[in-house]
């Protein structure tokens, strides 16, 4: 499909923690091999209005595309009567901060923008981006960030080798951009996920808004924020 460059869809039902459906169906490492390969494009969505916006994208687009999307019911967003195709490889900024830059990738967005409220209470500044796709990468939102945040974190439910914050990193490496900020992969470990409730899984992988704080913290030893949560 890649060699050929053909207009192929692929739909990724149940991508990252799905929970009772056991260890065996954690959809943990697609990010990893399907950004290795050349014409690819890979893309997940915030919420149900925007999968929908990305189907629409992928079926428009004249090569092969992955979109990935969580096991469960959606956030309940309005839904638009004619969804416009997104333009692929940009990112959507979603606040604008001084501290932190949060990068979050499809189901992580809405526990970004919580933890970004949660930290805003704390007297932390965080900007939030929808970064959309995993390839292309948005690489002016993301080289903008780098230059405006101090510390970044990327934020994906899939595991952090290989996935989207090692493709941030990448890109910021090439471009020469990792001196002036920190960066963070936040992301699922080096090892299987067990059966159990998605809620009660993210939130033990440090993927739910207190998590991110706490990941946030550890970069901010002078703030009481771990004992808050």
């Amino acid at each position: 499909v890649c060699i050929q460059n053909l207009p192929v869809v692929l739909a990724l039902d149940r991508a990252g923690i799905v929970g009772e459906d056991g260890r065996t169906h954690q959809g943990m490492f697609d990010l990893a091999y399907l950004r290795c390969l050349p014409n690819m494009v890979v893309m997940a969505p915030k919420d149900e209005n925007e999968l929908r916006r990305m189907l629409f994208t992928a079926v428009a687009h004249d090569g092969p595309t992955a979109v990935r999307y969580p096991r469960g019911a959606g956030l309940g967003v309005p839904l638009d009567l004619d969804p416009e195709p997104l333009a692929i490889g940009q990112a959507e900024v979603l606040a604008v901060g001084e501290d932190v830059g949060l990068i979050a990738l499809g189901s992580m967005v809405p526990a970004a923008v919580e933890a970004a409220e949660l930290l805003g209470l704390h007297g932390v500044n965080a900007g939030v981006i929808n970064a959309r796709f995993v390839k292309p990468l948005d690489e002016a939102a993301i080289l903008e960030a780098a230059a405006r945040y101090p510390r970044l974190f990327t934020i994906e439910e899939h595991v952090v080798a290989g996935g989207f914050g090692s493709a941030v990193l990448e890109l910021l490496a090439a471009r020469g951009a990792l001196q002036g900020t920190r960066v963070t992969p936040i992301g699922l470990a080096d090892a299987f996920i067990e059966h159990g409730p998605q809620g009660g899984l993210r939130r033990a992988a440090g993927l739910d808004a207190a998590g991110i704080v706490r990941a946030v913290a550890r970069t901010y030893p002078e703030l009481d924020i771990q004992g808050a949560l």
